[in-house]
């Protein structure tokens, strides 16, 4: 049988989530199991390993018809050697999660940033497959970023590049779990909306967001754009600040990167058009900071829930590891050894513009 199908694992602070993907996007069989916070890392993977054997066993997948396993998961991640470095999410520190799930399955792992995963399966198989070069924002605890240039994932050095929603855009403004203050996610991600909410509320007990929430269950960043479409005035006030933050830090990326689209997912993103339109309307008004660039379009998520899964498998539907400059040179001077060319011939050769050290 040929080999066409990867499994692509979700991991996330309270689930993990996976399943068989075909080369072409499709996802045909589900797992999950909880997160256990009770469990110490070593026990959650020994766990993991346990589901996903059994899930294979099940649906006869193998070595012979899998390609191999792909993670997601939150935080630091060591790309290259397959390890989390850290995840403040839960609570992980230099795991070799690599080594522990292909020994434990005996298949291939590979791994990456849970929203360099999603920006992955958006770029391939959803909204973003259009497009060459294209960023991903998701909107939800926090600001996860992902960046895909000339059809490639950029990871930055060890993987630990595209932190995309810890660029400052207030000095000395709220604070951010990474340390700094005034980070775009502490002023752009639902978490902060739903901050704003609260304050708000507490100025003005007259705000129909008192109700909202009430009916609601909870205050969630859902409320400011039901108070805004319901005529109230506090309402409008929230969103139009959140299009005001959200915007301005998309702008900062697009003068930086200039790319054709960019993507948004998460919660917040699900507001769709009443959100997006905004943004398109901010960001167009100021013309993306320079008079004569061209236009980046801005796009709702198309896959959704399921882009983790699907972009991690898609790990192993195209070689990422091999175009590294780095990877290229070290398979070229192995090549050579024993040849008439020397290796210090090879050394003096700039490879693709990186300059040899």
């Amino acid at each position: 049988m040929e080999k066409k199908l990867a499994i692509g694992v979700d991991i996330g602070g309270t689930s993990i989530k996976g399943g068989a993907v075909t080369s072409d996007g499709k996802v045909l069989d589900v797992f999950s199991l909880p997160v256990d916070k009770s469990l110490n890392q070593e026990q959650t993977i020994n766990a993991l390993i346990e589901v996903i054997n059994k899930y294979l066993k099940e649906h006869n997948y193998n070595k012979d018809n899998v390609l191999g396993i792909g993670l997601g998961v939150p935080g630091c991640i060591d790309t290259e050697n397959g390890v989390v470095t850290y995840s403040n999410n839960l609570d992980w520190y230099e795991l070799p999660i690599s080594k522990m799930i292909s020994e434990g399955t005996g298949l291939p792992v590979r791994i990456t940033n849970d929203a360099n995963a999603a920006t992955l399966g958006e770029a391939k198989f959803g909204a973003g497959k259009r497009y060459k070069n294209l960023l991903m924002f998701t909107l939800g605890t926090g600001i996860g970023g992902g960046i895909i240039i000339d059809g490639k994932l950029y990871e930055g050095h060890m993987g630990k590049g595209a932190e995309l929603g810890h660029t400052v855009i207030v000095m000395d403004g709220e604070p951010c779990t990474c340390g700094r203050r005034g980070c775009f996610e502490v002023y752009a991600s639902a978490t902060a909306l739903v901050r704003e909410t609260k304050k708000m509320m507490e100025e003005h007990k007259d705000s129909k967001l008192w109700d909202i929430t009430s009916k609601l269950g909870k205050v969630d960043a859902r409320a400011a754009f039901i108070a805004d479409r319901e005529g109230d005035p506090y309402g409008h006030i929230l969103v139009e600040n959140y299009v005001k933050y959200l915007s301005q830090g998309l702008m900062n990326y697009f003068n930086i990167f200039r790319p054709e689209a960019i993507c948004l997912s998460g919660g917040v993103a699900n507001e769709g058009d009443y959100l997006i339109s905004r943004v398109k309307k901010y960001c167009e008004e100021r013309n993306y900071g320079y008079k004569g660039t061209p236009k980046v379009e801005i796009l709702k998520s198309e896959i959704g829930y399921d882009s983790g899964k699907i972009g991690v498998a898609s790990l192993f539907f195209e070689d990422r590891v091999e175009n590294r400059p780095s990877k290229r040179l070290g398979a070229a001077k192995k090549e050579l050894e024993g040849c008439d060319t020397s290796l210090e011939t090879l050394n003096s050769i700039p490879v693709e513009g990186f300059d040899k050290e």
